[in-house]
């Protein structure tokens, strides 16, 4: 059960981070986009980078169907608790934003209107899902002990470098459809993003995670 916990309150905080972090951006920096976006970036990166180096004792702090996925094709877990993971991850990703709008004394309930779609931000949502899978992948074999700084420099990078923010995570993707901020993304566009995280992840686990698998 602590499992559980760990990924349900990590995913919670980490969607406050983004979302707040965003609001806080947007706000500060008068509409500047360019200082919205850096506030952002650097505030996901710091705590992502804190979640990682205390919940991952715990779950993994993996706060992402598709590194759960990816977890389990390696045999690291079970079929069951993956999907307990993805309930929690899905559930916490909805309660982040839905605390940050509390936070920010906004409705609670929203809906973007932030448009985010077109074939540029889906091979870019691809890309950003190869590429923290990679990390992960690469790191775990290489540098377990470096994971969380290599984790948060790629998000943080990731943010300024691909036209889609960097998602690549279809547990954020589906929060953030519920908040008409910076953060946001319309829910039109949800799908979109979600297939290209997929297939991502699907390429992912075929051809570069052949380890046993849990069942």
């Amino acid at each position: 059960m602590k499992n559980y916990v760990s990924e349900f309150v990590g995913t919670t905080l980490l969607l406050a981070i983004v979302a707040g972090s965003g609001l806080m951006g947007e706000t500060l920096g008068a509409g500047n986009g360019a200082v919205a976006l850096l506030g952002n970036s650097i505030a996901t990166g710091a705590g992502l980078y804190v979640l990682i180096v205390l919940l991952g004792p715990i779950s993994g702090a993996h706060f992402n169907p598709a590194v759960s996925l990816m977890s389990w094709r390696l045999g690291h877990l079970s079929v069951k608790t993956m999907l307990g993971y993805w309930v929690c991850q899905f559930a916490g990703a909805v309660c982040g934003i839905w605390l940050t709008h509390f936070m920010f004394s906004l409705p609670i309930i929203q809906e973007s209107s932030k448009a985010r779609n077109g074939p540029g931000i889906w091979v870019s949502e691809f890309l950003s899902t190869l590429v923290l899978l990679a990390v992960i992948r690469m790191g775990d074999t290489a540098s377990k002990d470096k994971i969380p700084m290599l984790l948060a420099m790629t998000v943080t990078a990731g943010y300024w470098f691909t036209s889609s923010t960097f998602f690549a995570n279809p547990a954020v993707v589906v929060a953030r459809s519920l908040t008409n901020t910076f953060v946001g993304i319309a829910p039109q566009d949800v799908l979109g993003f979600v297939v290209a995280e997929l297939v991502a992840v699907l390429m992912m686990v075929v051809f570069f995670c052949r380890e046993k698998v849990t069942q």
